[in-house]
């Protein structure tokens, strides 16, 4: 599988911690110490999950190496919908007029791009599609209660679109090596570590629990990947961590002893964009790689799951 084409949105709608300081007595230092969140990004009244995700696509189209109705796979990937039955996937069907693909979203929290990455590859491995779209989305804010002292500093926007075909297209692809996914609802407080319901929204009662796990799975998912595929740590050139909280990202960073200068991350000015986070870090950072790099993305979420992704710069 190669990646063709990655592009990403987010708003324009800066909130800083200032915010949470002047309206529910949350000082910056806090937030910062707590998350290594400076700010992040908020959708306005005329946005959400869909827009966000059709100028994602847009931001990618006159790159792309096909024609955009070539595509026979759309994937939505988000646990922030704007609308359940007409979902993000079908909406960008319908906004491009894809008319020959297959159509769905999926929802494993901030693993869901990976797992998205992963279906991919089965339709592939059946001849069941040749070119997708992944499209992941995050509104956070609008399920956000700012009030909550936990968590309600955490979340922010944004959107990725990532176009996969099943063969090259381009000495600029990037070549997917592997994927790998895990579900871990079993492990720890699992669905209630983090949750998103009706009336509450999102929340995150059980934030130890969140970061003792996420730091042992994104490090397992690290290393499995990698020795799978007979790559030692050492040759990895840049590490792509779920952007949760710099905090886990700083345990992750030290306890697989890597250099922190290949550890790419936006937090500390985007905050948590869920399972759009990683891939909008990899589109933000598309000029910085050079030929034969090797890349991880490694990831957790609630329910629990994780997954990493194997890449290579061509």
């Amino acid at each position: 599988m190669f990646i063709n084409s990655i592009s990403h949105y987010t708003p324009d709608t800066v909130i800083s911690n200032q915010f949470f300081e002047e309206n529910f007595g949350i000082s910056d230092n806090d937030i910062f110490s707590k998350s290594g969140i400076r700010q992040r990004r908020k959708t306005k009244d005329n946005e959400n999950t869909n827009s966000m995700a059709i100028e994602a696509v847009k931001n990618a189209y006159f790159d792309l190496p096909y024609p955009i109705t070539d595509i026979d796979l759309i994937i939505g990937a988000t646990y922030t919908p704007y609308d359940t039955v007409g979902t993000l996937a079908h909406t960008i069907q319908r906004q491009f007029d894809i008319h020959k693909a297959k159509c769905f979203t999926v929802d494993s929290a901030c693993s869901s791009f990976v797992n998205a990455v992963e279906i991919v590859d089965c339709f592939f491995y059946k001849n069941k599609a040749k070119n997708a779209l992944i499209i992941v989305s995050e509104n956070n804010t609008v399920y956000n209660d700012f009030s909550d002292n936990k968590s309600g500093f955490l979340w922010g926007d944004g959107a990725s679109a990532i176009f996969i075909s099943n063969e090259k297209c381009s000495d600029d692809d990037f070549e997917i090596l592997d994927v790998n996914t895990s579900a871990l609802g079993n492990v720890g407080k699992g669905i209630d570590g983090v949750c998103l319901k009706p009336l509450t929204g999102i929340k995150m009662p059980y934030g130890k629990d969140v970061f003792q796990n996420a730091c042992t799975y994104m490090i397992n998912e690290t290393i499995e990947i990698l020795e799978k595929n007979k790559i030692p740590l050492h040759n990895l050139n840049y590490f792509i961590p779920h952007q949760a909280n710099a905090r886990i990202i700083d345990y992750v960073t030290k306890s697989l002893n890597l250099n922190p200068s290949i550890v790419l991350s936006n937090i500390e000015f985007f905050g948590n964009t869920g399972s759009a986070s990683t891939p909008i870090v990899l589109s933000q950072n598309k000029d910085l790689f050079k030929s034969n790099d090797i890349i991880v993305i490694s990831v957790f979420g609630g329910g629990y799951s994780s997954g990493a992704l194997l890449l290579k710069k061509l």
